[in-house]
């Protein structure tokens, strides 16, 4: 099981699954390289600052080698989950890998990114580990891919303007300052949900809608952002109040790819039913 970083999964928990991790790259002034390699902290700095930070998908050869490594310690065959394709060329990129490797690769467009394609990984490592054939663990990717939503908050939609990934949620831009834009991922694209005045009032409907989204039925959320603080830990407590069927909820750190695109004071709340 192959996946990118965008993923947002946490190292120990992608180890734990077997789950193969290509990082995704970032540029800050005339260096790239994958994103695990630089430190957090200078990328937020390098984003409130202004300075040019930018996202371009792994090397072939990242994927090509990841493939034939699984290859190598016996998989007959490799299911490979990215990034929308909307959003990244990553998927373009590990398709010609893909056509190289010695085994079957199966690569799958999630239509989404963070955690809805942390889930989608995370499930079909599991559906792997129990014995199933390729077909049943596609299909269990597939099935968290459509029973999940990214609900995102956002304190500008400049980063997403610069990068050019703001797609349908183009139509908020001018939404004064006060007025926090609430955003989906839909289509595979960034799209609109709501514009909410002031920061405490997005939440809280971010909230909400997480909640509506969950429908009473049972979930799998996380909480991703740049730095969790008291905030994210509010909304896990809420969230844990709000829904009587959670199975199980996280806290993770943002792919620095996907800040470099929402700011470093984004977070998102990711709705995943297990299917």
């Amino acid at each position: 099981m192959i996946t990118d970083s965008t993923a947002c999964l946490p190292d120990q928990l992608a180890a734990q699954w077997g789950i193969g991790m290509v990082q995704v790259q970032l540029r800050l002034g005339e260096r790239l390289d994958d994103e695990n390699r630089y430190d957090r902290a200078r990328i937020i700095d390098a984003l409130r600052a202004g300075e040019p930070v930018s996202t371009a998908p792994p090397d072939q050869g990242a994927f090509f080698w990841t493939y034939q490594q699984a290859a190598s310690q016996g998989a007959d065959a490799v299911v490979s989950l990215h990034i929308s394709g909307r959003m990244s060329a990553t998927v373009d990129v590990a398709r010609a890998a893909a056509r190289q490797v010695s085994v079957p690769v199966h690569v799958l467009d999630s239509g989404t990114t963070g955690m809805s394609l942390g889930f989608a990984a995370l499930s079909a490592a599991r559906a792997a580990a129990a014995g199933g054939h390729t077909r049943r663990v596609i299909e269990a990717a597939e099935r968290r891919f459509s029973g999940s939503s990214e609900l995102l908050y956002v304190d500008t939609l400049e980063y997403l303007r610069r990068g050019g990934r703001i797609g349908a949620a183009a139509a908020l831009l001018g939404t004064a300052l006060s007025v926090k834009p609430l955003l989906t991922v839909r289509g595979g694209e960034v799209a609109p949900l709501a514009r909410v005045p002031g920061t405490k009032r997005a939440l809280a409907k971010l909230t909400d809608l997480a909640v509506e989204r969950a429908a009473g039925r049972p979930v799998d959320v996380a909480i991703s952002c740049a730095t969790p603080s008291q905030r994210e830990m509010s909304l896990v407590q809420q969230l844990r109040a709000r829904l009587p069927a959670l199975h199980d909820i996280m806290l993770v750190r943002a792919s620095t790819v996907i800040g470099a695109h929402v700011g470093p004071g984004a977070l998102s709340i990711t709705i995943s039913h297990p299917g």
